[in-house]
């Protein structure tokens, strides 16, 4: 279960915005800031839906855009040919903040800080795992089962629900389970990607 096989498909959608983006003069890194401060709403929106439900539908409309904007962001470094180390660099540390500050949000909600705990570490590992297979000579490992386009959609989507749905099954709400996942099944994916670059080296 990936989005990033998908990739090729949302570059086309990007298209037009890329056009935009060019015409008013933005910034690959300015964008990447933006989607980063978009993150810090969504966190703060996710922390107060623990006391109001509604909170959680603005989290997800935050998550999305700054999904959105973390497409954006590289593919008008392509087009305006300023790829370069440096943005990748900016690209990759905003979105590891953003993965803990979205994160926080969510656990501190809910007063579930071990179970987010767990999951930011999940988190973490799988994205060191695909960017350190590229530091040792290999390609960047965007594959597993949960790569950060789908970590980012199933925020988007638990925020929409746990607007609505207030039921706790087995004790966890909504949010706790989506951290339960990201503890589990990130930690999963991280050695898949291992394996996958410790085969390739070996």
């Amino acid at each position: 279960m990936t989005l990033d096989q998908f990739r090729h498909v949302a570059d086309r959608l990007l298209d037009p915005f890329v056009s935009l983006s060019t015409r008013l003069g933005l910034t690959p890194d300015g964008v990447s800031v933006v989607a980063f401060a978009l993150a810090g709403g969504a966190a703060g929106a996710f922390y107060l839906g623990g006391q109001d439900p509604i909170w959680y539908f603005a989290g997800a409309v935050l998550v999305f855009l700054n999904g959105w904007l973390d497409l954006l962001d590289g593919a008008l470094a392509r087009e305006l040919g300023t790829d370069s180390e440096a943005g990748d660099l900016l690209d990759h540390v905003l979105d590891r903040y953003a993965d803990l500050v979205i994160i926080a949000g969510l656990a501190a909600g809910i007063g579930r800080y071990a179970l987010g705990l767990a999951a930011v570490t999940g988190v973490l590992m799988t994205s060191y795992l695909g960017t350190q297979a590229q530091a040792v000579g290999l390609d960047r490992v965007y594959g597993g089962l949960l790569g950060r386009a789908d970590r980012l959609a199933l925020v988007g989507l638990t925020g929409v629900l746990a607007a609505a749905v207030s039921a706790e099954p087995a004790g966890l709400s909504v949010v706790g389970w989506l951290l339960a996942v990201f503890a589990v099944v990130g930690h999963v994916t991280a050695l898949q990607r291992f394996y996958y670059a410790w085969k390739a080296l070996s």
